[in-house]
């Protein structure tokens, strides 16, 4: 099973954006508070030295349309530091959803706590 936080709206472009996205996005716009600010970028660090960045280890991993990043559930560490950013996400209003499945798509990433998958397509994937 995977695992998935996303903003529960679409974006200008109409994408759905993961929770490190819309935390970033908060911090970039420059609306966290000074305590926020500090809190997200110790757990970004703690994150980053943590956890591959699917990006730099697997460039290109993104560059399929839709691709998207999926946490697997097993990965009880990294769900619970994202716990933090979903409860940063609550105080700032921002609305986020959870998305579980058992077939994202095509990987394009994986290693043992996550995976970027593309979704499947109608008609590629889906000839019903």
């Amino acid at each position: 099973m995977f695992v998935r936080f996303q903003s529960a709206v679409p974006n200008r472009n109409g994408r759905f954006p993961g929770v490190f996205a819309m935390a970033n996005g908060l911090h970039d716009t420059g609306r966290l508070s000074g305590k926020d600010a500090a809190w997200w970028r110790q757990s970004n660090d703690r994150l980053n030295a943590a956890y591959a960045n699917p990006s730099l280890v697997s460039p290109g991993s993104y560059e399929h349309s839709g691709a998207r990043s999926w946490f697997r559930e097993t990965a009880i560490d990294l769900l619970t530091l994202t716990g933090g950013y979903l409860a940063l996400l609550d105080r700032y209003d921002i609305p986020w959803g959870e998305l579980r499945t058992m077939t994202p798509g095509r990987l394009t990433y994986e290693d043992d706590v996550q995976i970027v998958a593309v979704p499947f397509r109608y008609p590629d994937d889906w000839p019903l």
